[in-house]
């Protein structure tokens, strides 16, 4: 048990040190945007430095705006998840602030694509161990489990802003630019995260009541209990059926091998629910 949250801060942690450096060595430098409350706290410091009298860095404005949606998550996803993404949060902003911002590259296409990875998959994975890198990405998964959809096609939506008032502003070759980098983006997010929504998780254990006592402990889901017999073995056991989101599974298979070891586990891709299934 410890072993795994101490593996997924360590998770939230390179996530967050990924996020910086797609900004302060790719992004930044060459004037395209990231995705997600990064790129709108990037865009608004900015546009403070061009027509404010003071400038408040991306870091520090990355911080602010997360404090209201850290109320978001504290209400709609659960107290556990609300302090990764703050953990993400902070030491995103502590990477930003010190790691210095130098160009890799001149050329800006191989900014926003490298950018637009490397940041990918620190949010991808972050969100994999069922974390969040704040923002938008709490915004997008909120809204994916209300509505069944991808939460990169989300994050790609609600990004549409970031893309208009780029261009509009300070040209729209580089909201052209930011447009590559938030569609790299969202193709890794899915690719790590979300290339399937749900999930079918059939476990065949010998302390079934156990097992779905836990479960239920842990998860807002119904089960199904098969009775179900060893061939070899002869032994009687028994089936446990969950249909989870693909968000939850890190924290099903982490609490299978804590009630049950020797657990016989099958995870099958679903194409579909039909009837009563809890989607927030």
């Amino acid at each position: 048990m410890v072993y795994a949250e101490t593996k997924k801060i360590i998770i939230v942690i390179l996530g967050a040190l990924l996020n910086a450096i797609s900004m302060n060595l790719f992004l930044i430098p060459a004037k395209v945007y990231a995705s997600g409350f990064t790129g709108l706290a990037q865009l608004l410091s900015n546009l403070l430095g061009s027509f404010a009298p003071f400038q408040i860095s991306t870091g520090i404005l990355l911080l602010l705006l997360n404090i209201p949606v850290a109320i978001l998550a504290w209400r709609r996803v659960g107290k556990l998840f609300t302090f990764y993404s703050l953990l993400s949060v902070g030491f995103s902003t502590i990477f930003l602030e010190t790691i210095p911002v130098t160009a890799v590259s001149p050329d800006i296409l191989l900014n926003a694509v490298f950018g637009g990875v490397i940041a990918a998959v620190g949010i991808g994975f972050t969100l994999k161990y069922g974390a969040s890198t704040g923002g938008l990405d709490i915004v997008a998964m909120v809204l994916s489990r209300m509505k069944d959809k991808p939460i990169g096609t989300y994050l790609f939506s609600l990004n549409a802003i970031i893309i208009i008032t780029a261009g509009y502003v300070y040209g729209w070759e580089k909201a052209l630019y930011t447009l590559v980098a938030l569609y790299a983006s969202t193709r890794v997010v899915d690719a790590i995260h979300t290339k399937y929504e749900k999930l079918t998780v059939m476990i065949i254990t010998k302390n079934s009541d156990e097992m779905k006592k836990a479960i239920y402990e842990r998860f807002v889901r119904g089960l199904t209990i098969l009775p179900a017999k060893g061939a070899f073995t002869n032994e009687d056991k028994n089936m446990i059926m969950i249909v989870i989101t693909r968000y939850e599974l890190y924290d099903l298979e982490k609490l299978i091998k804590d009630v049950d070891p020797a657990a016989f586990t099958n995870i099958v891709e679903t194409v579909g629910v039909l009837g009563r299934f809890r989607k927030d």
